[in-house]
């Protein structure tokens, strides 16, 4: 075994670990901290860059959408995402110059380590939060689901999934024995079970069985231990509701079930809305990062009332704001490449093929996630995924070059790119969390939003606060407009509208305020229930017209 092994465990695992976080972002750290600790990895490894060309599809893919990203979002709104998106593209590069060395098995590490401490964290979560602090381990808001220290159970769900997906791929390598496999695969589904996740319960689990149904060449033990996956979530769940039914912590998916069902009736009207927004953005979309925007700003009497910043579903989501022509090619490209994935792993024989077919899974597992919801805006899913990615499409050994000086420089150079893009946003992201905190250095909060405000990448959550907290400055509705690009909830709805008011645009604000009606929030519906004592109020009375989210 050689560094990379463990330098791609602790780039993959490590950002799952982090609880620690300041507002206005709950993930921020974890992601930054994935990006620099890739960055590390592939500024001190052992792999060229240059000895294995090309990429196909998935490298075009990537480079067109950061292109996109920096073009439409502009220096502000794109520049991170493009960063992100160019990260990906030197992770998914790293796989497949890592594939016949120890980086698989780094990845493999990688998953079982985020797993298993997920699956601690979140036990603990459930069945004793008084050890939970809130720095070391995340607190949940959900009551008797585990949620792991990135606060989603969505997202833990999908980390014991790849888990399983790491334990069965470093378990063939180690030729462990049938038992040993289960153990961890029903250790990581009834960590799945105590998330609660209808994602990871109805879609991911299943994805597992498939995988021992038909790969023909895992060992026998590992496939029938995976087709007993199903069998471990129920166990899984008969634990629980009995430990529930003893009184012992609450047992958050039975609480869903029979609160919410089986279903999910937001997630269909975000999409039915998605649709109707694309058939109006047919041939341009609603632009790159614009889709809470102009959904937010458009007529939906039967809108979901959560204030949504993405579609839930990834080619919906490519479609509305690329449009159907920049679109369909992204999605076929995309498929392109998967179906490159899905054909090396197919050829792949013997003990090595699991190291071309466990990626896959990873690919699989988070991509069945994204049909739901948008796992890879994160970073510590994006680049792992690029990563496996790679792993799958890397050419065979015998194809390979020797490795060069030249290889080995870019790789080093990108590498240290990625880590000071980290440092650099950190510091960035540091003066808009001042903001939200405590002042220790004397400065009025006025100062510190103006600081935030001069940030090249995080100047839309100052820009936020401006809008929200010094609603009557001059530069109030400049700072609500900006922001807007960024993310739109009731509290700036209601802030914009009214400094439209103040500026003589009464029937724009009625508009504003009238969208503000249609998500029946807690904060909107206070403030307009000030109309069943007084109707005449400006805010009570209808917009004479509809105007387009774009004029806003």
């Amino acid at each position: 075994m050689n560094s990379r092994l463990y330098l791609v465990a602790l780039a993959t695992a490590l950002p799952t670990l982090l609880a620690f976080n300041t507002s206005p972002s709950s993930t921020i750290y974890n992601q930054l901290l994935a990006l620099g600790a890739w960055g590390f990895a592939l500024l001190v490894g052992q792999a060229s860059l240059t000895s294995r060309t090309g990429g196909g599809p998935v490298s075009v893919v990537l480079l067109l959408l950061a292109a996109v990203a920096l073009a439409q979002g502009g220096w502000t709104g794109g520049a991170l995402a493009s960063f992100s998106l160019m990260a990906a593209w030197v992770c998914f590069h790293a796989g497949r110059c890592g594939a016949w060395d120890d980086a698989p098995r780094g990845l493999a590490l990688g998953l079982v380590i985020a797993g298993g401490a997920g699956v601690v964290i979140g036990a603990i979560q459930v069945y004793a939060p008084q050890w939970v602090d809130g720095i070391w381990i995340a607190r949940s808001g959900y009551e008797g689901r585990a949620v792991g220290n990135l606060r989603q159970p969505n997202h833990l769900a999908t980390w014991l999934l790849w888990a399983a997906v790491g334990w069965v791929w470093w378990g063939v390598r180690a030729r462990w024995s049938a038992p040993k496999v289960a153990a961890g695969l029903a250790l990581f589904t009834a960590g799945v079970v105590l998330t609660a996740s209808r994602t990871g319960l109805y879609l991911g689990v299943p994805l597992l069985l498939l995988w021992g149904l038909f790969d023909r060449q895992l060992p026998r033990g590992a496939r029938w231990a995976l087709a007993a996956t199903p069998l471990y979530a129920l166990g899984a769940w008969l634990l629980f509701h009995g430990l529930s039914a003893a009184g012992l912590g609450a047992f958050g998916a039975e609480i869903r079930l029979d609160e919410e069902g089986a279903g999910s009736p937001s997630r269909i009207k975000i999409l039915l809305n998605t649709w109707t927004l694309l058939q109006t953005h047919p041939w341009t979309g609603v632009g790159w990062g614009e889709f809470n925007r102009a959904w937010t700003l458009s007529v939906f009497p039967d809108r979901p009332i959560a204030f949504f910043d993405h579609s839930h579903n990834l080619p919906l989501q490519l479609l509305v704001e690329l449009g159907w022509p920049l679109g369909l090619l992204v999605l076929g490209l995309l498929a392109w490449g998967l179906l490159l994935a899905v054909r090396a792993a197919g050829r792949a024989q013997g003990e090595g093929a699991v190291d071309r077919r466990a990626p896959l899974m990873v690919i699989l597992i988070v991509g069945v996630h994204s049909m739901l919801e948008y796992p890879l805006w994160y970073l510590y899913f994006l680049l792992p995924t690029a990563f496996a990615w790679g792993l799958c499409v890397t050419p065979t050994e015998h194809s390979f070059g020797p490795t060069s000086s030249g290889g080995a420089a870019l790789r080093k150079g990108l590498g240290l790119a990625l880590l000071l893009g980290s440092a650099f946003a950190l510091w960035e992201y540091q003066q808009v969390a001042a903001i939200y905190a405590p002042a220790e250095d004397g400065r009025s909060l006025r100062e510190r939003i103006q600081a935030g405000q001069r940030t090249r990448l995080f100047s839309a959550q100052a820009d936020y606060a401006a809008a929200t907290t010094l609603v009557s400055d001059e530069g109030a509705l400049q700072a609500a407009q900006r922001t807007a690009h960024h993310f739109i909830d009731a509290r700036l709805l209601m802030a914009w509208a009214k400094q439209l008011h103040a500026r003589g645009e009464a029937d724009p604000a009625r508009y504003l305020v009238a969208r503000l009606r249609e998500f029946r929030s807690r904060e909107g519906s206070a403030w307009l229930s000030e109309c069943e004592t007084d109707a005449g109020l400006w805010f009570c009375q209808s917009p004479e017209r509809a105007h387009d989210w774009r004029g806003f």
